[in-house]
């Protein structure tokens, strides 16, 4: 996956955090960082799915798990995961002290049962 189209490794992430869960108050589940622009977003577990959308509004096809430990990617145009690819910018995950789910203070008592498959 080196010297792909869709994925710049100089740009740095949009944040530590979805910026859409935050402007409205949510929380997610998971982050997933765009490959190309460096924009986080919240996973498709999460209630607002907004990695998903990102792609959705922009065509930047592949994400990059932005979970601590993790480093695989996926690429929405073709439904493929890659256990690996190219080092992205860092901060390669938010802080490990950012709880999963998140963020603290905004994940309701019962978010296990407001997942979305």
């Amino acid at each position: 996956m080196n010297d792909v189209k869709g994925i710049d490794p100089n740009v740095p992430p949009s944040g530590s955090g979805c910026p859409e869960c935050d402007e409205a108050g949510g929380w997610w589940f998971h982050l997933r960082r765009c490959a190309q622009c460096g924009h986080v977003g919240c996973c498709d577990s999460s209630p607002a799915k907004h990695a998903t959308a990102h792609f959705r509004d922009t065509g930047h096809p592949f994400v990059q798990s932005f979970e601590p430990g993790e480093s695989w990617y996926w690429n929405y145009g073709t439904n493929e995961m890659y256990e690996s690819g190219p080092e992205l910018a860092a901060p390669d995950s938010h802080p490990a002290e950012q709880p999963t789910p998140g963020p603290a203070g905004r994940v309701p008592a019962d978010w296990a049962n407001t997942l979305r498959a």
